[in-house]
């Protein structure tokens, strides 16, 4: 077993498990918040779906790390169809919770004078909605997945395009076009949105702190809730931009110049599992108040309908 092939393992191993605590302890605390009844925030919805799928995502990691440090681990038939389905419609739903994250951002902070002031209301009312949308079409796009996925010994006689080392993806023939556009479509919608909302928020940030700069600095330096977060989900948008944009990089090399080592094969994995890792650490900062909560609810025995949440 090569040295670097450890290393990867070890990173993906590591990620994997810290990216589970985090998002289990932020789930965690969302349950005790509403089994607490406190008032929840319109974005704490779109929260607990993408924790959701970032810990569906991260499940991929138990059996890539295994792999890494394995050469003879391979999943069964059934398990390698319902381990790169699922882990693909949680990727699609972690990109569709983002993008309707910053979405939702834009309308709140935006000027009482603009059109997209008229959603403010009203935009609430359609996150639930919204949501099971994102599911429903992450499960269906990606529903060919399962019919183009096989284990490692479903591979003979046929054309091999992905090895995962733990299963494989084969040759869906004259249909890999159509799927590739399909997939892409998918994302770059999602994206689209993402990109939009998050320049409208720097705009208006940027306008906001120059009309008021004035104001508010000999006031307070600490900036407002919503600018606060706004902050947070630009820094998860960035962040979900950069890892995804350097896994697809390392997808494209692997695929177009053939390279075809584990240990490039799972440095790519590892890079598109970092935002599902990181971006619990991101949220926690944000929701602060919301661990302040559960160790308040934790030591007593009353109501703590008293305590709200940070926007």
């Amino acid at each position: 077993m090569a040295c670097r092939d450890v290393a990867v393992g070890i990173v993906l191993l590591t990620q994997t498990a810290l990216g589970m605590l985090g998002n289990s302890v932020l789930l965690s605390c969302f349950i005790i918040a509403d089994c607490s009844g406190i008032r929840a925030k319109p974005t704490d919805l779109i929260v607990k779906h993408l924790t959701w799928a970032n810990l569906i995502v991260l499940c991929k990691g138990i059996p890539q790390s295994t792999t890494a440090f394995s050469q003879n681990y391979y999943l069964d038939y059934v398990s390698c169809k319902l381990t790169l389905y699922f882990h693909r419609v949680a990727r699609g739903v972690s990109l569709g919770s983002t993008s309707l994250l910053s979405v939702f951002q834009a309308i709140t902070i935006s000027p009482s004078n603009s059109k997209l002031a008229q959603l403010k209301v009203r935009a609430p009312k359609f996150i639930g909605l919204s949501l099971g949308l994102c599911w429903a079409i992450q499960l269906l796009v990606y529903v060919f997945i399962p019919v183009y996925t096989t284990d490692i010994w479903g591979r003979r006689n046929i054309s091999v395009i992905k090895d995962f080392g733990f299963c494989i993806v084969i040759d869906p023939g004259i249909l890999k076009t159509l799927f590739a556009i399909l997939f892409t479509s998918n994302d770059v919608i999602f994206w689209g949105l993402m990109v939009l909302a998050s320049g409208y928020m720097v705009y208006i940030l940027l306008k906001h702190k120059k009309r008021m700069q004035h104001i508010l600095k000999p006031l307070s330096p600490r900036s407002s809730p919503e600018a606060r977060a706004t902050h947070s989900i630009l820094t998860l948008v960035s962040c979900f931009v950069f890892f995804y944009v350097i896994s697809i990089v390392i997808t494209s090399y692997v695929s177009v110049l053939d390279a075809t080592t584990r240990w490039l094969s799972n440095t790519g994995v590892a890079m598109a599992a970092c935002f599902p890792a990181i971006c619990p650490f991101l949220l926690i900062r944000h929701y602060a108040s919301l661990f302040r909560l559960c160790c308040t609810c934790s030591h007593q025995t009353t109501h703590c309908d008293c305590i709200l949440r940070e926007l």
